[in-house]
């Protein structure tokens, strides 16, 4: 269907009135009466324009506050009335309905009221009501009406009136509805979801919500179609970065910045420097530093092989000295709270590298209900944001953690939260010396961490005794001792774990045989 149709009558009622008188003398132009409600037809009438208040055409006051004036027969009637109906043309002109072309509509500002912390009543009061229930009436009548929703529209509405002549073709009417449509879903997706919160509820159903950022080159791989939607007004985590240089972020890009953002943002208020390492999604390195320089270096340390190709993350602002480094490194992301003139000119020579800031108070992490697709539907848990202290972890064996290797112990716990289960992290003087991650067991993963600290020493033979002593994490409980054992023969000395095990008190023994100071947290920390 390619009929143009054209434009006589539009009606105008916007919240956020940019580029509204423009658009007013533009539709005046091509010959199109406007009518207008409260605000938006005074400033309208104010710039000299010719428009007719809803009030004319309703025969009613907007009454009780502005939350009654659009909702009568002679707007919806204009609105959803078939062109090619004889019944519904007969009805019209029964009732003196007259056919309305154009709704020009943006809604009361709900999200932004919410986000600014306002309370309950000025909330509910900045619920749209007549707004959405005419984007739906001249949405679904799509076949006649055009309808607009976002200021950003009104240039491509004003492109095809020039380009045919103050008409629209259906093509370009569908789409302004798929806009309209997807607005209200979204609008009433916030309002769902923040009365939840409110009323601290689980909503009977669960509604999810996002506006497009980009469309992604492709997936996962390279025959998976993907895009990247932002939620509600969020600013923070990668909706709120910032891009200064380097190839468009691919899926796998996105995927593996957020992880890196989520680790790093557990160091967010600690003011030592901290680097963070990331490959597909799981940490590869992580440690404090002297300076930028000395954190990034200490963390590829842990792993050189994985880290290339990998994601950096930083807590602090990003010098010249640390930028030298990590061109010498493929690496595909960089992100930082900011970065100095200076090392955005050393990263210059590396065009493709993309180059990110995301400032602290914008960056706490991933601050909503994680959501995860399953056959049928989703899954939807609030997110891991336990932390602990260090009076809340209790001693298990005969020997106690020293203050140096609890301090240890806590780093690699809050490292061992991001790791893929099953987790092990071994960690010495505030780095990590070996990651195991996404093991079907425990040992297998202990393993892992085991063979990346014999790397890391220069060891060749997997049977050599490591001559340095280290701290273990684990994401959750031993069910058997052979982890353990493997651990102690890795050189570890003292271990971290959630407890809970039927076999807890046998792990126990065998830790005091092997000397091995433990402390359980009595939380786990499993990540899938």
């Amino acid at each position: 269907m390619t009929e143009l149709l054209q434009i006589r009558r539009a009606l105008i009622s916007v919240s956020d009135k940019t580029g509204l008188i423009d658009l007013a003398k533009a539709l005046i132009g091509f010959g199109i009466d406007l009518i207008s409600t409260g605000g938006t037809a005074t400033a309208i009438r104010e710039a000299g324009l010719n428009v007719t208040d809803v009030s004319e055409l309703t025969g009613f006051p907007e009454m009780m506050g502005g939350r009654v004036k659009t909702l009568h027969p002679n707007v919806h009637g204009g609105l959803l009335g078939l062109r090619d109906s004889k019944l519904h043309l007969s009805e019209m002109v029964k009732h003196d309905i007259k056919k309305i072309d154009l709704l020009i509509v943006n809604l009361y500002p709900f999200e932004e009221t919410v986000e600014a912390g306002f309370d309950f009543t000025k909330c509910i009061e900045k619920i749209d009501i007549g707004g959405p229930a005419m984007l739906r009436s001249a949405a679904k009548n799509h076949k006649f009406v055009n309808v607009v929703t976002d200021t950003e529209d009104y240039k491509t509405l004003l492109d095809e009136l020039q380009k045919n002549n103050g008409k629209t073709s259906y093509c370009f009417r569908r789409t302004l509805a798929l806009t309209a449509f997807s607005r209200t879903a979204a609008y009433d997706s916030a309002v769902s979801e923040w009365l939840a919160k409110s009323t601290g509820q689980t909503p009977k159903r669960l509604t999810i919500s996002g506006e497009l950022v980009e469309e992604l080159r492709y997936g996962e791989n390279p025959h998976q179609v993907a895009s990247f939607y932002k939620t509600g007004l969020s600013k923070s985590g990668l909706a709120g970065v910032t891009k200064w240089q380097g190839k468009e972020l691919s899926y796998n890009n996105i995927n593996d910045t957020d992880a890196a953002l989520n680790l790093i943002s557990e160091f967010n208020q600690d003011p030592r420097p901290v680097c963070v390492i990331i490959k597909h999604a799981n940490p590869c390195g992580v440690a404090f530093g002297k300076t930028l320089k000395d954190a990034y270096l200490s963390a590829l340390d842990c792993d050189k092989t994985s880290a290339f190709g990998g994601i950096v993350a930083f807590n602090k602002i990003l010098d010249e000295d640390t930028a030298r480094e990590l061109i010498k490194l493929f690496t595909e992301v960089v992100i930082a709270p900011d970065i100095t003139k200076n090392a955005k000119k050393v990263f210059e020579t590396k065009k493709n590298l993309r180059l990110l800031t995301a400032s602290k108070s914008r960056n706490n992490g991933c601050l909503t209900n994680q959501i995860h697709s399953v056959s049928g539907g989703f899954l939807v848990q609030s997110i891991d944001s336990y932390q602990i202290s260090n009076s809340e972890l209790k001693v298990v064996t005969k020997r106690e953690p020293t203050s140096d290797e609890t301090v240890d112990l806590m780093f690699a716990w809050k490292v061992a939260k991001h790791v893929k289960s099953n987790a092990i992290v071994f960690a010495k003087n505030g780095a990590t010396k070996g990651i195991g991650a996404g093991q079907m067991s425990r040992v297998d993963s202990t393993r892992m961490a085991s063979l990346k600290f014999q790397d890391l020493k220069g060891l060749s033979k997997q049977s050599e005794k490591n001559e340095e002593d280290v701290v273990l994490a684990s994401d959750a409980f031993f069910p058997f001792p052979d982890g353990l054992i493997k651990a102690a023969e890795a050189g570890v000395t003292s271990i971290i774990q959630p407890g809970g095990s039927l076999r807890d008190k046998e792990v126990i023994e065998v830790a005091d045989k092997l000397g091995i100071a433990m402390v359980f947290t009595g939380k786990r920390h499993f990540r899938h």
